[in-house]
């Protein structure tokens, strides 16, 4: 197949970062935009990018963008594309929608007039009437802004966040996508101490950890795309291969976590194990204030308690204030804090060397980054 136009989707404010990731798998030919990055590649690019992007949601398969006002327009539309060089007679191909600002508002019609074209098309193509829809599947998303209309496959299923090792959750847990941008946000070194007092259910480590020894994040997993005859068994193969490959685990790692509550560390722990990581991460029940990381000089990276989902907010102030006295101990280390609070810096007793704006969940962050005296340390866009 000649080169394909794919789309990693990935949170506001992290478009940078899946952008130096894609370009880091060797695909330099990008658009960056709000929310999503476009990037060219071929069938081998769908299975490095779904075993290697850390910090996306997905990746997207684009079919096509044309401007929809009317419901002919967007069933010409979407008539006019390939669907039957991606999806067989025998393929699940349910169709899935949003719109903003745009003239077709209903999202369940947009849906509808979608799915009636892509079988007006299949129909040509397979010379049949009716198909059963019981192969492989295909999720159409057909999304509306402005009054353009982009439809894409998804060839990732279960969003890219769900590596396979966390089989337990705590309250409110970190993505595991997010956790990778604050760990790669931070300049961390491998060969440096990592620390995380807030650890909750470890996701920080676990995930500094596969950063550290270069561990493809969906190696435990598998995608929607593995089922689809386009994409060969062969070619995924290749692509796991090369993952196995570039693992680096021959040296050790100083990595970790505490946290007040011991369930969240019991669940830190499995998590650990589940990854093949258990050896080379230490947890401990702790609370912050008497948190006291190893080493003369490394990352503390962070997500406190908000206090808005997990209950009182005067426990997550005070949880922020326990935190600034620690940091007075560790004038060598950069202190890295993801929190919607707007007092870090006074708790911090200094003004951060750089903010940035991220969404956990729903939730508009800062991400606090005072960089310690070592200059191994500094900012990185």
């Amino acid at each position: 197949m000649a080169s394909i136009q794919l789309i990693a989707t990935c949170p506001m404010g992290l478009e940078a970062i899946v952008a130096r990731e894609i370009k880091e798998l060797g695909y330099e030919d990008m658009q960056v935009e709000n929310g999503r990055i476009t990037f060219k590649g071929d069938e081998l690019a769908i299975c490095r990018a779904n075993l290697w992007l850390r910090t996306a949601d997905r990746v997207l398969v684009k079919m096509g963008e044309f401007k929809a006002r009317t419901f002919d327009e967007l069933f010409e539309g979407t008539k006019a594309l390939p669907w039957p060089d991606w999806i067989p007679e025998s393929g699940e191909f349910p169709v899935e929608g949003r719109s903003h600002k745009s003239q077709l508002s209903s999202v369940p019609a947009c849906q509808g007039i979608v799915k009636k074209a892509i079988v007006e098309k299949m129909k040509q193509s397979y010379k049949r009437e009716w198909f059963p829809e019981n192969g492989a599947r295909y999720v159409i998303e057909v999304a509306l802004m402005n009054d353009i209309a982009l439809l894409t496959l998804d060839t990732t299923g279960a969003s890219l966040h769900k590596r396979g090792y966390r089989k337990l959750i705590t309250e409110a847990p970190l993505k595991e996508t997010m956790a990778a941008a604050l760990i790669l946000l931070s300049r961390w070194r491998p060969e440096r101490p990592l620390y995380d007092p807030f650890c909750g259910s470890g996701t920080i480590p676990v995930e500094a950890a596969m950063i550290g020894w270069n561990i493809a994040p969906g190696l435990r997993r598998h995608f929607s795309a593995e089922h689809w005859p386009i994409i060969s068994e062969d070619l995924w193969e290749q692509a796991r291969e090369e993952a196995f490959d570039a693992v680096k685990d021959d040296f050790p790692l100083q990595i970790a976590g505490s946290d007040i509550d011991p369930k969240a560390i019991e669940v830190a722990q499995a998590a650990a194990k589940s990854a093949g990581l258990a050896r080379e991460l230490k947890f401990s029940v702790l609370p912050v204030a008497k948190a006291r990381p190893e080493g003369d000089s490394g990352c503390l990276i962070t997500n406190p308690p908000y206090g808005e989902r997990l209950g009182d907010k005067d426990e997550a102030t005070a949880a922020l204030r326990d935190l600034g006295s620690v940091t007075l101990h560790l004038d060598s280390w950069s202190i890295f804090v993801l929190t919607p609070s707007k007092q870090m810096e006074h708790y911090i007793g200094r003004p951060a060397n750089k903010k940035r704006k991220l969404y956990n969940g729903r939730i508009e962050c800062a991400y606090y980054q005072f960089f310690g005296k070592s200059p191994l340390y500094g900012p990185r866009d």
